[in-house]
């Protein structure tokens, strides 16, 4: 047996001593993907995690999404193989300056991307996902004056399809904004019967370019209901593991970083490892901790979330 195969069972025995479910976001790497139990975009995991009878809960993603599952499910262990794991666009929006920012626009209602810390959480009215943000903004009185964080690239996309104004936090994250336009054109060029996917969180002049937009897992949807077989997908790549393994007849073309670089993995992402994983199966550390106070007031927004997503 090979080191990763002994690995890879010691970890399903250690699943199963603790009680455990793994969840792993479309962003990991794909040895972590195939021994998860729930792959998902972090709306889908999020309900998995309220919804799993399991003691333990080791979510393979980054830090927010294991505040996420700890704010539905406080009474489980959340564990996160790399506490480092971290995300550039909640680090884009610290709490203290998000309250700064919210007294100078009493008026408005605070939506927030998932994509944030607990803190910033706690202090908005509605949590929405990249696959839901159009849909709740659409729902809510076209009079009401809307802030939106902590993505400026998402809310722009979220303003042009919903036609409501927003008031933007100037966030961004790091990995949709490391593609190059000019390598994007170049592939177009050589693929002229490919269509371009790409997530909202990109810079709208390569959202400019693209067939179609949409979340992490509409974009793996529309790689199985596309009549095209040949894809330029402008996401973080772990997501193209997913893909093969779906439309394996299909070509899937990820775009080189403005270097010509592959900076569009996601650092943090990957952070995670099988041996980080099996150690925090094994010791149930590092494990989420919160304060009580935070994680109630965090948890009304996401419940409102859930409640009127359709």
């Amino acid at each position: 047996m090979s080191a990763d195969n002994t690995l890879v069972a010691a970890i399903h025995r250690l699943k199963a001593e603790r009680n455990a479910v793994i969840l792993a976001h479309y962003y990991q790497e794909p040895e972590i993907q195939d021994i998860a139990d729930f792959i998902g975009d972090s709306l889908e995991l999020s309900r998995k995690a309220a919804a799993t009878e399991a003691d333990v809960i080791v979510f393979c993603g980054v830090h927010f999404m294991a505040e996420t599952a700890k704010i539905l499910s406080p009474d489980k262990t959340v564990v996160l193989p790399d506490l480092d794991a971290g995300c550039s666009l909640a680090d884009d929006c610290p709490a203290d300056e998000f309250a700064a920012f919210r007294s100078q626009h009493p008026d408005h209602l605070v939506i927030s991307y998932i994509n944030c810390t607990a803190a910033v959480k706690a202090q908005s009215d509605l949590i929405c996902t990249s696959s839901n943000a159009v849909d709740l903004v659409q729902q809510l009185p076209p009079e009401q004056p809307i802030l939106f964080a902590p993505d400026q690239n998402l809310g722009r996309w979220v303003q042009r399809q919903s036609g409501r104004e927003l008031t933007l936090w100037p966030g961004r994250c790091t990995v949709h904004e490391a593609f190059s336009e000019e390598a994007l054109l170049q592939l177009k060029l050589e693929h002229p019967t490919a269509e371009v996917i790409a997530h909202p969180e990109c810079q709208q002049n390569l959202l400019d370019l693209a067939d179609f937009i949409g979340s992490t897992s509409k974009l793996l949807q529309h790689t199985e209901t596309s009549s095209a077989d040949t894809f330029i997908v402008l996401t973080e790549p772990g997501i193209l593991h997913q893909m093969h393994q779906r439309v394996p007849e299909k070509t899937l073309i990820d775009v080189p970083g403005v270097d010509g670089c592959s900076c569009n993995a996601c650092p943090y992402m990957r952070l995670n490892t099988l041996e980080k994983l099996h150690r925090c199966l094994e010791t149930l550390e590092p494990a989420i901790e919160m304060n009580e106070e935070i994680r109630l007031q965090a948890l009304q927004p996401i419940q409102r979330m859930l409640e009127m997503s359709r």
